[in-house]
This record gives C-alpha cells, structure tokens and sequence, in this order.
C-alpha cells in the first residue's frame, strides 16, 4: 500500500558530500514526522535525524551542523544532505515515514536502504 525508496548512496571520500533522497509512495492519506536511520555493520540502527509535518528537526549529536535533513511535501519526499563525511559516517541509510493511509491506520515505514561508504 505504501512504498519508500531511497538513493544517493555511494562511495565518497572522506570530507566529500551525499544527498540522499527519498520518496513515498501509495495508498497516502498524511505524512507526519518522516528521518533518516542507519546501521553500520555489527551496530544497532540509529536515528540520524527527523523532521516533523511542519519542518521541526532534530539532529543526532554525531552529525549535528554536518547533516541537514529537509522535505518535500507535495513531493512526498525527505532529503539528508551529508557534508565533511567521515569513516564513521560508513552505514547503510534508511528512511522512515509516520504515514496514515487513505484507509485510516498509521504506522511507521522504511525503505530499502542506501549504502554510503566513506573511503579516508
């Protein structure tokens, strides 16, 4: 009913820039709070940064005053623009959507993820 899917992903060297985009797709009814995760080989998956129906954002510390997330409503879309990337910026990234559907429910959904890989 509801498809995310993500690009931008590459290999980039350290202190290079990535825009990651994504966009939603289907059976939308409202997109509340949409972000960006991701998860580095034998890591958890960790938020990265959100960004709320009315343009809030929250940032994680490690990314702060590098990352800017930003959307696209009548696109359904999110961005994370990544600059001054490091090694430790090497993860596969997802993005997320709070979306209700046109047939009432409301959950979270991901896309398939973007690899980004920081070379030093």
């Amino acid at each position: 009913q509801v498809q995310l899917v993500e690009s931008g992903g590459g290999l980039v060297q350290a202190g290079g820039s990535l825009r990651l985009s994504c966009a939603a797709s289907g059976s939308i009814f409202s997109i509340y709070v949409m972000g960006w995760f991701r998860q580095a080989p034998g890591k958890q998956r960790e938020l990265v940064a959100t960004i709320s129906s009315g343009g809030s954002k929250n940032y994680a510390d490690s990314v702060k005053g590098r990352f800017t997330i930003s959307r696209d409503n009548a696109k359904n879309a999110v961005y994370l623009q990544i600059n001054s990337l490091k090694p430790e910026d090497t993860a596969v990234y997802y993005c997320s959507a709070d979306i209700q559907t046109i047939f009432g429910g409301t959950n979270k959904y991901w896309g398939q993820g973007t690899q980004v890989t920081v070379s030093s």
